[in-house]
């Protein structure tokens, strides 16, 4: 795969660069959403399981990543979003 340069870019008609812009736009978001996924399940499993010493959780860290369902529902939140921008730049 060849890299696309700025000269490749400015040769594109107005709405082809619009609909490039669209595209990257929409990769930052989702990369943007996969960084902070990453984030979050480090930061709760560093919470929930400060050291791993037997091969299952302890009831503590159980009820811990319980709590950590916050977590999700508040990526659901934004997988939600992103996928409702991303079909209306797809319109």
């Amino acid at each position: 795969m060849s890299q696309i340069s700025k000269n490749d870019i400015t040769q594109l008609d107005e709405a082809s660069q619009a609909e490039l812009l669209k595209f990257v736009e929409s990769e930052n978001a989702k990369a943007k959403l996969q960084s902070s996924i990453h984030l979050f399940t480090d930061l709760c499993f560093k919470k929930c399981v400060p050291s791993i010493t037997t091969g299952s959780v302890s009831q503590a860290e159980s009820t811990c990543m319980q709590l950590a369902n916050c977590v999700d529902r508040f990526l659901d939140t934004n997988i939600f979003v992103v996928n409702k921008i991303s079909q209306s730049m797809q319109k």
